[in-house]
């Protein structure tokens, strides 16, 4: 058995997204390893909670106590007709339903790049603004928020169309209250305006989820390779105090995909050493 370390006062903020261990464990033997290692909270996918079944997914979370910082995810709105656009918004309803299940503080949202054969980024993003806008009324009515995570460039045209901090609260301005943001140090680390945005974020109180990992030079793979903290260029720390001095409070979750590296290391490895980097790093 792997030494479990002590958490910090600091390191009870620790979140971890089960991302960072879906290639070790099932959603169920996952929040029983960080149970072990003494993380209170977790972030699951649809996929994992679908794999055991929702059931035994809220049984799992109940059974140790586990908070559920966020649920990933809802969104891909955008479609090349109608039909698939309303197919997304009763998808995103189940979404939030699953949510509010699970006991979610969240429901994040990728919200999807151009429909296949597009070219039109502007209609991309009306369909995503329309597609959030009809959503709203049913999270309104679970009362689950809505946290939209905007991407890196790279992803603009099969991920997410939302690719600043900006245009996400802008979405947010226009939508009103339940919908905030996701904001994930992999994907707005470069950006100039990140220190005026995460204020205004913080401002509107609309920051509803913070997600850490790292981005490594080179990156070998734009979606599979991320870092652990520590190991790349994102300064962390100082990202961090942004978020603080913006008034976020909650959860601060480590998501790392990573298919070469730490999806092929033993889980309990995995979360130890998102503890010993989380103090310095979050």
């Amino acid at each position: 058995m792997v030494p479990l370390p002590d958490l910090t006062m600091r390191t009870s903020r620790l979140s971890i997204n089960l991302a960072t261990v879906r290639q070790q464990w099932n959603l169920r033997e996952a929040v029983e390893a960080c149970a072990r290692h003494g993380i209170t909270a977790i972030d699951p996918w649809r996929d994992q909670v679908a794999a055991i079944g929702l059931a035994a997914s809220v049984g799992a979370i109940k059974d140790t106590g586990m908070k559920v910082s966020g649920y990933c995810r809802g969104g891909m709105f955008p479609a090349p007709d109608a039909a698939g656009r309303l197919a997304a918004i009763d998808d995103n309803r189940r979404a939030i339903d699953e949510a509010a299940t699970l006991g979610a503080e969240c429901l994040v949202l990728v919200v999807g790049g151009l429909p296949k054969g597009s070219r039109d980024i502007a209609a991309a993003r009306q369909m995503v603004a329309e597609g959030i806008a009809a959503t709203v009324p049913h999270a309104r009515a679970c009362n689950m928020p809505l946290a939209i995570e905007p991407l890196h460039p790279m992803y603009a045209g099969d991920r997410a169309c939302v690719n600043t901090l900006a245009q996400a609260l802008d979405l947010c301005d226009a939508l009103g209250d339940g919908v905030g943001v996701a904001i994930d140090t992999y994907h707005v680390w470069w950006d100039p305006d990140l220190p005026a945005q995460i204020a205004r974020a913080g401002a509107a109180n609309r920051i509803f989820a913070y997600h850490i990992c790292d981005w490594l030079v080179p990156t070998r793979d734009l979606l599979l390779d991320r870092g652990m903290m520590g190991d790349g260029v994102i300064d962390l720390p100082g990202i961090g105090a942004m978020i603080e001095k913006a008034g976020y409070k909650g959860y601060i979750e480590v998501e790392i995909f990573s298919a070469a590296n730490w999806w092929k290391r033993p889980g309990d490895e995995v979360l130890q050493t998102c503890i010993e980097r989380f103090s310095s790093a979050a």
